[in-house]
């Protein structure tokens, strides 16, 4: 004997399925009632139209409705007497078709809305982005800008000179001209610049030269007006005027 072949697994109804079983559903009540039509129409057919001495046809001829009921007389397209389902059958399928049209549309409103809703999301999501590359790159650029100047700390410090204290020839404390920071200090003496003489002596164009090479700080040297500080701070601390 063979083995039972096993029963495939029937897949699930989905909405398509479902419609189509209701189209064939309609289609068959559709027919059935076209049947009894076509047989109210034989049985009622005139009786000049029928040969002589041929009897007319028993009511029993006509096909029977599923309940056994016998065909009323009436119009061709009237239901017949007592049966009044026919117009009830179709009022259910039109109510249903109402039904089903109403709930497809209120579907295709709602995916709608999800994917207004999901476009919005993706543009807000694009803007965030391009907001988190433009700060990632100002991030860039600051922690460059801060180990640039890192390094010109750790170079002007380790190429400082020596502070003698009031000794012949000792730079002057350069942090006393407003304007002029540890790390300016520095770099003026990597510069060759240690004493209140030597800015009290700058023309207009050793001015422009050491703002020249001074990037990071453009403009600082007339806007806080070193030179004129320079001399008082000279005179102050030596008694004469460079």
């Amino acid at each position: 004997m063979r083995p039972a072949r096993p029963t495939p697994a029937r897949p699930p109804l989905n909405g398509l399925t479902l419609l189509a079983l209701i189209a064939l559903a309609v289609g068959i009540v559709i027919a059935w009632r076209a049947g009894r039509i076509a047989g109210r129409r034989e049985a009622r057919a005139p009786a000049a139209a029928r040969a002589p001495g041929v009897p007319a046809p028993a009511a029993s001829a006509a096909v029977p409705p599923p309940g056994g009921a016998a065909a009323a007389p009436g119009g061709p397209d009237d239901p017949p007497a007592g049966d009044r389902s026919y117009p009830d059958e179709h009022a259910s399928l039109d109510a249903e078709r109402s039904r089903i049209a109403l709930a497809l549309e209120a579907e295709n409103a709602r995916l709608r809305a999800e994917v207004a809703d999901l476009a919005g999301r993706c543009a807000h999501l694009r803007e965030l982005a391009e907001d988190r590359r433009a700060l990632l790159a100002s991030v860039a650029d600051a922690r460059a800008e801060t180990a640039r100047y890192r390094a010109l700390v750790v170079e002007a410090e380790n190429n400082a000179p020596s502070n003698l204290l009031d000794g012949p020839g000792s730079p002057d404390d350069l942090k006393l001209v407003v304007g002029i920071g540890p790390m300016l200090e520095r770099m003026l003496h990597q510069l060759h610049v240690t004493t209140y003489r030597q800015i009290a002596h700058w023309s207009e164009r050793d001015i422009d030269e050491f703002d020249a090479k001074l990037p990071e700080f453009p403009g600082r040297i007339r806007r806080d007006q070193w030179v004129v500080q320079a001399r008082a701070l000279h005179r102050s601390k030596y008694g004469e005027t460079p």
